[in-house]
């Protein structure tokens, strides 16, 4: 069977190569020899990564690569992630949103089938934004990542297509053995290791200082090794360093570098103690290697992965954080470790089979009807 992927990929953000990484290994599971395509802004790079044809993704060159591509394939999977949103300015043909949506088209035109994969919907405020989203009925069948993107979907007007809830692709990843991260940090082998995630998120700043007064308190507290990990590269990074510069205790702290890989970065969160995170697929990392976590919510998406994780009684919204409150919650996670790791193991098993399921529901719309 011939795929089509289209998404965020070549773009060094970890959780969409992690969601690229966990839908390739899981097609070739399941099929026999697949052939794989993948649309993105790194051809040459993606197709040595994961052994797949290439095309570039935006409209600036290629455009016969991708009609090519769409002509020859049996199915679009558009997904996983955020791909139908318009929190970045969406303009009548620019942005996220036209973009995914006007992929969508073009498969059609070309007598493609087309399946959102394991999708997180929203948010979509914008007039324009809610126009295009009906344009979200030309796809064959519709799988999302929460109860939150279904409402929303059909908030919106998309009901053509069957929309089931599942979860994040992410979740069924297959871990391969790999300590790199752990080589590249000065670490004697016995810190109690905290895994850090901040992100900028527009002009949102507050948080920066807040992280740093939980960090400083449970260094004092309880004599753990903060590691940020910079899941999108700089812009990551400097949103660390803006953390360290409110720091105590920065000279207690460490930052794996920019240029690992999905794999990489869960195997070394997997040997955290505990994770305090913005980003979601840090908090999706976490849960699937059985982490306790603090989330911070700048949006629904990840409100909704901690809710199913059991760890939202311990995070908080982005602009509604207490820091007395976090400080005594980060202290109760790593006091009660082995506990509050059983209950997200439990939780996340129950995530992977949804994950799983995309594939299966996959199988059961387009193979048979091939």
């Amino acid at each position: 069977m011939k795929f089509v992927i289209s998404g965020f990929y070549g773009l060094g953000n970890t959780g969409d190569e992690a969601i690229l990484e966990a839908i390739i290994d899981n097609l070739r599971d399941e099929f026999d020899n697949p052939e794989i395509t993948v649309f993105s802004l790194s051809p040459e790079q993606t197709a040595k990564e994961h052994n797949v044809k290439s095309v570039y993704r935006a409209w600036r060159h290629d455009n016969k690569g991708k009609i090519k591509a769409l002509k020859e394939a049996d199915l679009l999977i558009s997904g996983g992630g955020g791909l139908l949103q318009d929190s970045y300015p969406t303009k009548f043909l620019f942005g996220p949103l036209p973009y995914y949506l006007l992929i969508v088209l073009l498969a059609k035109l070309c007598g493609t089938k087309v399946m959102f994969f394991s999708q997180g919907i929203g948010p979509v405020t914008s007039t324009w934004g809610k126009i295009l989203m009906k344009m979200a009925n030309m796809a064959d069948f519709i799988t999302v990542r929460d109860q939150y993107s279904k409402d929303l979907v059909h908030k919106l007007g998309v009901n053509k297509p069957e929309t089931v809830v599942t979860s994040d692709i992410v979740f069924a990843f297959k871990p391969k053995p790999d300590d790199s991260c752990f080589k590249s940090l000065p670490l004697k082998g016995d810190e109690k290791l905290v895994a850090v995630s901040v992100r900028p998120w527009f002009d949102q700043v507050k948080q920066f200082e807040q992280v740093g007064q939980i960090l400083d308190y449970i260094i004092e507290e309880k004599n753990v090794t903060p590691v940020f990990v910079p899941m999108e590269g700089h812009h990551d990074k400097n949103a660390s360093e803006r953390v360290m510069k409110h720091m105590k205790h920065a000279d207690r702290c460490l930052m794996l570098g920019t240029d690992y890989t999905p794999n990489q970065y869960l195997n070394f969160i997997g040997n955290c103690n505990l994770t305090i995170g913005m980003r979601l697929h840090a908090l999706i990392f976490s849960t699937l290697m059985g982490v306790p976590h603090i989330g911070l919510s700048y949006d629904k998406k990840v409100e909704s992965l901690l809710k199913r994780s059991g760890m939202w009684d311990y995070s908080a919204v982005l602009e509604e954080i207490d820091v007395e409150e976090l400080k005594k919650n980060a202290v109760h996670l790593l006091d009660n470790h082995s506990e509050m790791s059983q209950l997200v193991k439990g939780n996340s098993e129950n995530m992977r089979q949804e994950a799983l399921r995309n594939i299966t529901l996959l199988k059961e719309n387009f193979v048979k009807n091939r």
